[in-house]
């Protein structure tokens, strides 16, 4: 059977993959602190019909090797952390990252997870939590008689706000970042949540704008990062590519028949 109709159908089948990103990419186009993903390919193994410095004869070598490949495959899918655009909400408990790091968040059954949206809410308990009532880490409590519209949150992290009938704002907690070494590597698990993995290394937590830490920037949220006119293009070139190996394996096919058609 001709290679190329392998090599085609492999092909084929990486461009369905791309658009299957593409998609994704696409359908969160305005999902806070979204990152676009992009998919990465290798070409597969050859097949190697002469090695290069074989001997052709009389001393003299073949100064290349002879080989076919064999099509492609996905070989990752790789998340790009580039900042997204700041939008102004004017709600207190918006929170966005200016810089690096992630907001840590505890889920139900105690597990760290991480995350870049920012549009926190209180429960009913006090608590500034996301918007599945996920508690932020570490956890911040508003007392019952807390205005809303005091609420102020400083770049550095510290939560600060007018309680009752005080004139003065008190500190009631400290939002810190935490930071990976290969955020790229993070296990992503819907939600806007990520969770920690061998590839991303271990968390490094610290209050914001120190060590290599983002600011918080209040009242604003931080927004997709995904460029809609280049997953266009992606699109594009992907249904050219799927087309064009469609066309090989069509291509192989008639060949094919005109092999089996030697003998009447």
């Amino acid at each position: 059977m001709m290679r190329s109709l392998w090599s085609a159908a492999s092909g084929m089948k990486g461009q369905q993959k791309q658009m299957d990103v593409v998609s994704h990419n696409l359908a969160n186009v305005n999902t806070y602190g979204a990152k676009a993903q992009r998919a990465e390919f290798q070409d597969l193994l050859y097949q190697t019909l002469r090695e290069g410095g074989a001997e052709s004869g009389d001393g003299i070598m073949y100064p290349t090797p002879m080989q076919i490949g064999l099509g492609t495959r996905l070989s990752a899918t790789n998340r790009i952390f580039t900042q997204g655009n700041l939008q102004t909400t004017d709600n207190p408990t918006d929170l966005a990252i200016q810089g690096e790091g992630f907001f840590q968040i505890e889920l139900p059954d105690g597990t760290a997870a991480y995350t870049r949206d920012g549009s926190f809410k209180i429960d009913g308990d006090g608590n500034l939590v996301t918007s599945d009532g996920y508690r932020l880490v570490p956890n911040i409590t508003f007392a019952a008689n807390t205005k809303h519209d005091s609420i102020t949150v400083g770049q550095n992290g510290a939560v600060s706000v007018i309680q009752g009938g005080d004139t003065q704002p008190a500190q009631v907690g400290q939002i810190n970042l935490v930071r990976f070494l290969n955020p790229s590597g993070l296990t992503s698990i819907g939600q806007n949540l990520f969770l920690e993995s061998a590839a991303s290394g271990g968390p490094q937590e610290g209050a914001p704008g120190t060590d290599g830490m983002g600011n918080i920037v209040q009242s604003c949220l931080e927004m997709s990062s995904i460029q809609i006119v280049d997953e266009m293009v992606n699109m594009i070139v992907s249904q050219r590519a799927y087309e064009s190996n469609s066309k090989a394996i069509t291509t192989s096919d008639s060949m094919l028949e005109i092999a089996n058609g030697l003998k009447r």
